[in-house]
């Protein structure tokens, strides 16, 4: 079986569309939304509905924060992402909102886990930026596969039973064979508002057979996206974001 995982779309319809049509070129045979689709971006209700399509025809979808923030509130957020919830909120309409507060936090199937943030405790939403923290989320669960989004930033943890967990970033197209006697985090990286200096929406393959692992980038157009934040009432601050190849963020 091959699974597509796509991670933090957060309202950005021209990156998603964009990815859906390379999946769709690529193949897959099963859609695994890995949450927050939306907050910072312009079309959060055409993500979300498209979301619940996926979802009716097999697709696995998790809750992440921004997701969680429509009835959760706020208060641990940023100024900037706080701004983009509110503005988000009235964009979608009340069966929206309810389905996505209503998301699960996380999905085990078969010796996969699929979760936004980490494993240990998934409600907080801490992140996972280093391989200690990797480390703990992979103790955390029995699953020997775990895939998370969050950082926005694509990478690989990996860790054997009497070594610690390391890391490194995956090339763009290149499968990675995973070893049956390993642990594995992959971080998928974001749809919407990548953060690892490329502006390509990031996007992943596994392949469940010959158990590899592959990320891609999809270019979109980005002033469309652009465009469209500058029509609504968010900050500016989301436009620089998409073009600016920034790395740090929330």
């Amino acid at each position: 079986m091959r699974i597509a995982f796509c991670a933090d779309i957060h309202g950005n319809r021209a990156a998603f569309e964009a990815c859906l049509r390379e999946c769709e070129r690529r193949g897959f045979d099963q859609m695994v939304i890995l949450g927050d689709v939306v907050g910072y971006g312009p079309d959060p209700q055409w993500c979300t509905d498209q979301v619940r399509e996926l979802q009716a025809k097999g697709a696995v979808v998790v809750r992440g924060n921004h997701d969680a923030a429509l009835v959760e509130g706020t208060a641990s957020m940023n100024e900037l992402a706080r701004t983009a919830i509110a503005w988000t909120l009235t964009q979608l309409d009340s069966a929206s909102i309810e389905y996505l507060s209503r998301l699960p936090l996380s999905h085990r199937q078969e010796d996969r886990l699929y979760v936004h943030a980490n494993a240990w405790a998934p409600a907080l939403w801490d992140y996972i930026n280093s391989p200690r923290e990797a480390e703990r989320s992979m103790r955390l669960t029995d699953a020997r596969l775990s895939f998370c989004g969050h950082t926005h930033v694509p990478l690989l943890y990996h860790m054997s039973a009497k070594r610690p967990a390391s890391a490194f970033t995956p090339l763009t197209g290149k499968a990675i064979p995973l070893s049956t006697i390993r642990r594995y985090l992959m971080v998928v990286g974001a749809v919407g508002q990548p953060r690892d200096r490329n502006p390509a929406a990031c996007w992943a393959l596994y392949d469940t057979a010959k158990r590899e692992y592959t990320i891609y980038r999809t270019s979109y157009d980005i002033e469309l996206t652009a465009r469209k934040i500058r029509e609504t009432a968010m900050p500016q601050a989301m436009i620089e974001r998409l073009a600016k190849r920034l790395f740090a963020g929330s």
